[in-house]
């Protein structure tokens, strides 16, 4: 993602959204609907501490347990719109003919075989869609991460997206292109489906190849920890530097999650290549943004 101007402000709405119900949010334990309270401010110390010492946080039952069948629901009616595609990766989403050394962890092929449905697919009032855009949603978030301020990507298709992972499927090992990510299981699938991830396996000085190798290849054991995730959870994510996945699915039934993509820098659109990759087609914006990371990581 590159940055090419535009701003959405997680404080704007402030004024005006204060006086609206946080869309699905349990407020009882997290009181989004009165910023700065102690409540909230409890709620911001737990999840800074636990993503300090875990790299990644979860904040159970964090929507109401009457409309997580809603969430489901929502989830189940938009899936069949996801960009569907298996195809050869690597951990790096790099090309797979990158001229390599022989064990480098980016010459393991993965096959991944999870599906996304783009934001513009996602209709306005959907409960996820009215979340992503909710102005204490966004501050509560950036709080968290220890943010001055939030942005929602400017891009029209990667700023919320619902990704899909079929029975027999799986997200593969990756890391993020954004430092941190925002996502909310939906669906559960009836086994399988299992995050899995290797807190700060790599930092923006050091890729540690070796480690990743380890994991990539079955002997990185010790490397991974795994969440038991439900629907209604939200879960905060350092996935810049942290390797994971989500394993096969098995059974009969999908695993849903919505992905709340934003950065603390304002007008980020995808490339054209990436966006092409993830959701099958690119729009104007995309074809006029070039190449640009915030460090020199690989991917």
């Amino acid at each position: 993602m590159v940055a090419v101007g535009g701003r959405a402000d997680a404080c704007e709405a402030d004024g005006v959204a204060g006086w609206q119900p946080v869309p699905g949010v349990d407020v009882g334990k997290y009181p989004l609907d009165t910023p700065g309270n102690e409540g909230w401010l409890a709620a911001v110390r737990n999840a800074r501490a636990e993503l300090a010492a875990e790299g990644c946080c979860v904040l159970r039952g964090f929507i109401k347990p009457e409309l997580v069948s809603t969430l489901r629901d929502e989830g189940v009616a938009l899936a069949p719109h996801a960009y569907y595609t298996v195809e050869n990766v690597n951990a790096y989403n790099i090309p797979l003919d990158a001229d390599l050394p022989p064990d480098h962890p980016g010459r393991i092929v993965l096959r991944r075989g999870n599906a996304f449905v783009a934001r513009d697919l996602i209709p306005a009032e959907a409960l996820i869609q009215r979340l992503y855009t909710d102005a204490r949603f966004q501050r509560f978030v950036a709080d968290c991460f220890g943010l001055a301020e939030l942005h929602e990507y400017t891009d029209p298709l990667a700023g919320l997206c619902l990704n899909v992972v079929a029975p027999g499927m799986s997200h593969p090992w990756h890391f993020d292109t954004n430092e941190f990510t925002v996502s909310m299981l939906t669906q559960e699938p009836e086994c399988g489906g299992v995050f899995e991830y290797c807190p700060s396996i790599r930092s923006r000085e050091a890729e540690n190849f070796a480690d990743v190798r380890a994991v990539l290849t079955g002997h990185g054991e010790r490397l991974i920890r795994r969440l038991e995730l439900r629907p209604g959870d939200l879960q905060l994510f350092q996935g810049r530097f942290s390797l994971h996945r989500v394993s096969p699915v098995g059974g009969t039934v999908q695993r849903h999650s919505a992905i709340f993509a934003y950065s603390d820098t304002p007008g980020l659109i995808g490339t054209a290549e990436r966006t092409r990759q993830l959701f099958g087609r690119v729009l104007p914006d995309h074809l006029a943004v070039g190449e640009a990371r915030g460090d020199r990581l690989l991917d």
